[in-house]
């Protein structure tokens, strides 16, 4: 799994860092998150895409691994 924020819908409201915050952090303006570990352990995988259905924007986009 990889996980990256589409700049363009983010919108700064918080919820994937409220959700993972191991995955995902607030950048200093306020006004995005930022992805911190791109390539989350499995054990991170279930709070991931718990954070991107708290993204109200839509903004957590999730990569599946084609395996």
């Amino acid at each position: 799994m990889k996980v990256r924020i589409d700049y363009d819908l983010c919108t700064g409201v918080g919820a994937c860092e409220a959700v993972c915050p191991e995955v995902f952090a607030m950048r200093d303006d306020g006004l995005a998150a930022d992805v911190i570990e791109p390539e989350p352990h499995p054990t991170l995988w279930d709070a991931v895409r718990r954070a991107h259905e708290a993204c109200p924007e839509e903004a957590v986009v999730i990569e599946e691994d084609e395996e």
